[in-house]
């Protein structure tokens, strides 16, 4: 098959296309999935880069978000038949655990993720478990679907499950114009929430405030903390940082007393120094987040079929072009997602 596989970590030119790569066979409850179109992640720029503790066999197909549709089904699959148009929900787990049976499979203890251990959709196959797949909605192309999976189960995650965002909810976005970003701004609007978004140019907070929110602040010319604390003086009541060592610090500042700080990813760097009597003065209360249960996946899509959320693709690559798509999505150049086109 065709594929686009990392040969050794590094940078985007390890980054190889294929013609010959072995087609991966469906086994007991799978199904193989031809690619249409897959979604590019930091996840992916961490995982190419070696970055991660975990590190996949060499060579490694990345890829977590994708949309296709069914090829070939293993023995046990009867829920979707060759043909169907899918979405690949991207949480891999061992399905029978306490965890995994409550709707929390993001905590089984065998969770992976498509493309980080195993082989993912920057492939014109992928094998997954018959259970990791939804429908596709029909009035998204498969550029569109592939945008959603993995933000959208973070988001969620984050601010629903994780911080209960309600009515009226003041809510800070780091970074509204990434991917996580603009899913992030439209769920808390969904719920009602007042949002507060930073981004990094003029024409991006135009599309933020396109997207919902209500203030967007230039995260290079301004002090957020500032800015936000001006406006309201007692502090926001939930912050999304999904950004890291440059932002914590300054996302505790600006929570108010009883605030949640709803945090993923680490764009720049892991480590985060803070004066502890922030926290425990205020009641702050602090919420990692690591993708989310798979069955939130089914009402997202939903939302997405009834017009209540909407994919933001900013553009997309061919297959052939994935390390330019990876250089494009690491110079920050994008607004929403950066989708690779796989299949006819």
């Amino acid at each position: 098959m065709k594929a686009l596989i990392l040969e050794k970590f590094g940078g985007p030119e390890n980054l190889r296309y294929v013609e010959d790569f072995t087609d991966p066979e469906p086994k007991e409850g799978q199904v193989r999935v031809k690619v249409k179109a897959v979604a590019l992640n930091h996840l992916d720029i961490w995982v190419r880069m070696g970055a991660l503790a975990v590190r996949p066999e060499l060579p490694h197909i990345l890829g977590s978000d994708v949309s296709g549709v069914v090829e070939k089904t293993g023995p046990g699959v009867g829920r979707f038949r060759e043909g169907d148009e899918v979405v690949v929900a991207p949480g891999l787990s061992c399905g029978v655990c306490e965890m995994c049976q409550s709707g929390k499979d993001n905590l089984c203890r065998e969770y992976d993720i498509l493309g980080l251990r195993s082989k993912g959709g920057y492939a014109e196959y992928v094998v997954v478990p018959e259970r990791n797949l939804i429908p596709k909605p029909r009035n998204l192309s498969f550029e569109e679907a592939s945008s959603y999976p993995l933000t959208s189960l973070t988001v969620w995650n984050a601010l629903v499950d994780k911080g209960g965002v309600k009515p009226d909810d003041r809510v800070l976005i780091w970074a509204g114009s990434s991917g996580v970003g603009v899913m992030a701004i439209q769920v808390a609007k969904l719920f009602g929430a007042f949002v507060i978004a930073t981004a990094g140019s003029d024409e991006k907070a135009k599309r933020c405030r396109e997207l919902g929110a209500d203030l967007v602040i230039d995260h290079y010319k301004d002090d957020v903390v500032k800015r936000v604390r001006d406006i309201f003086r007692e502090g926001v009541d939930i912050v999304v940082d999904h950004v890291g060592s440059a932002t914590f610090r300054k996302s505790i500042e600006c929570l108010r007393r009883g605030g949640k700080l709803v945090f993923f990813g680490t764009t720049t760097g892991s480590e985060a120094g803070i004066d502890l009597r922030y926290i425990f003065v205020r009641e702050i209360t602090l919420h990692g987040v690591y993708m989310g249960g798979r069955h939130n996946l089914f009402r997202i899509t939903r939302l997405f079929e009834e017009g209540k959320l909407r994919p933001v693709v900013d553009r997309v690559f061919n297959l052939r072009e994935g390390p330019e798509a990876h250089r494009y999505l690491e110079a920050s150049r994008h607004f929403g997602k950066v989708v690779l086109r796989v299949g006819g």
